[in-house]
């Protein structure tokens, strides 16, 4: 491929997870003549990194393809990701579509652009999930003020609802010793937050070196990154209730550079229903953390994650989670309305949902969640905080995170671009949800 013809555009679905790669990916492109550019313009390649955790990640998919191809009609489209893995076939079968690479071929994609040509006939290259048990390395900079550094891959836990092993294959890890690395890589280009990512984070140390015990743990993993001089912060994106050990919650608890926002998976507050999906905890110890998180950290940012209409969620077994959501202490929802997977033991359950009965569920969580997130705003009113600010001029607003999660913006100023600035909460913007503030300390 000619030089002038190496101009390759990228779009990423889904996780954090899925946003490290893609960058690996594009370093990797970028490392071999390739020249990156926005998948809003003309490319001669589109690659697109997919999710398939909903329905809607999938067509999501066949949108980005036409969104391609009216770049240029005649550009090559990748498609690689989870979606790729799982359905291979089915993604073959959109129009413009050129190439699919599965979970063990994604990494290895500068192979098969060296002699491309646009065919009537998809390439497809995927494998057995059971034969992909490798760890590629992975972390995101350059785009954003935060890092996302994946430290693990793959899970082998059995959630009745979750294509994810599926599509990611078991559990392992990077070494801890390539992880410090690529953390002194990101801090070496001036970022000032690291996002740690993964399938099942908690999970870290199993799988390294290929060993399927632990070589080492999450904590110690942590414990190690706390060293690194560079490090102004260290956020964990999502980890199981099972996994974030007392602690793993105390090192956070005093730690100057792990900052206090959890994102802990709950599914479902019914008993009964946890039983069902296969998860490893029940309400209780799920209570248990959240309230050993709060009492070593009052202003601690905690999301969750939901599922409703789930087979057997019947309106009592659903009421069970709204109560026992609105009484805990957390900060807001991620909500997801269930939807039948291929492959995937819930599909075989009795009690199927109506869609229109999982849709209006789906939204008194989200009118929770909106009510949980403005209540723990106002609880943090007058708090000063410290804002890593973003590299964005958004309609005159410069914006950023507290170290707890909290969305600020102020009136945009260049220099406070990627600094983390010492702020004061002053007045919720409930238009947008964050917290205005003109108050800049040292």
């Amino acid at each position: 491929m000619n030089a002038e013809n190496k101009k390759v555009g990228f779009h990423t679905l889904g996780c954090k997870l899925n946003f490290a790669e893609t960058a690996y990916i594009a370093r990797n492109l970028t490392e071999n003549g390739y020249q990156k550019v926005p998948f809003s313009s003309f490319a001669n390649i589109y690659i697109i990194n997919t999710c398939s955790v909903t329905e809607n990640a999938d067509r999501e998919c066949k949108t980005l393809v036409r969104k391609a191809l009216k770049q240029n009609e005649n550009a090559f489209v990748v498609v690689v990701g989870c979606y790729a893995q799982l359905k291979p076939e089915e993604i073959s079968k959109i129009e413009g579509v050129s190439l699919v690479l599965g979970a063990a071929e994604k990494f290895n994609i500068v192979k098969y652009l060296l002699n491309i040509e646009k065919q009537d006939t998809c390439q497809m290259h995927s494998c057995e999930i059971e034969e992909v048990n490798q760890f590629v390395g992975s972390y995101s900079v350059g785009d954003r003020t935060r890092a996302f550094l994946k430290v693990q891959d793959g899970c082998d836990y059995v959630c009745t609802y979750c294509t994810i092993p599926l599509a990611r294959g078991i559990s392992r890890s990077d070494s801890l010793e390539n992880v410090v690395k690529n953390a002194k890589n990101i801090l070496a280009k001036d970022i000032k937050e690291i996002v740690l990512t993964g399938v099942n984070v908690g999970d870290y140390g199993k799988g390294e070196f290929g060993n399927k015990k632990h070589e080492h743990t999450f904590l110690e993993l942590l414990q190690n990154l706390e060293l690194l001089e560079d490090l102004k912060r260290l956020r964990i994106s999502s980890i199981e209730p099972n996994l974030i050990t007392s602690n793993i919650i105390e090192l956070v608890a005093r730690s100057q550079k792990l900052v206090p926002h959890f994102h802990i998976p709950l599914q479902s507050g019914s008993d009964v229903l946890l039983k069902k999906m296969k998860r490893r905890y029940l309400t209780e110890l799920y209570k248990n953390k959240i309230t050993l998180i709060k009492s070593l950290m009052p202003n601690a940012c905690i999301g969750v994650d939901v599922i409703v209409g789930f087979p057997g969620e019947t309106e009592e077994e659903f009421i069970k989670t709204y109560n026992f959501i609105k009484e805990l202490p957390i900060s807001y929802l991620h909500v997801f309305t269930y939807s039948e997977r291929d492959n995937t033991e819930a599909t075989l359950l009795d009690g199927v949902i109506a869609i229109k009965e999982r849709k209006e569920r789906n939204k008194r969580l989200t009118i929770l969640s909106q009510k949980k997130q403005f209540e723990f705003y106002e609880s943090q009113k007058n708090n000063s905080y410290s804002v890593l600010f973003e590299n964005e001029n958004k309609n005159g607003f410069i914006y950023g995170f507290t170290e707890n999660y909290i969305r600020v913006k102020m009136p945009w100023q260049k220099d406070k671009e990627n600094t983390i600035v010492k702020i004061k909460l002053a007045e919720i913007d409930t238009s947008e949800m964050v917290y205005l503030t003109d108050f800049v300390g040292c």
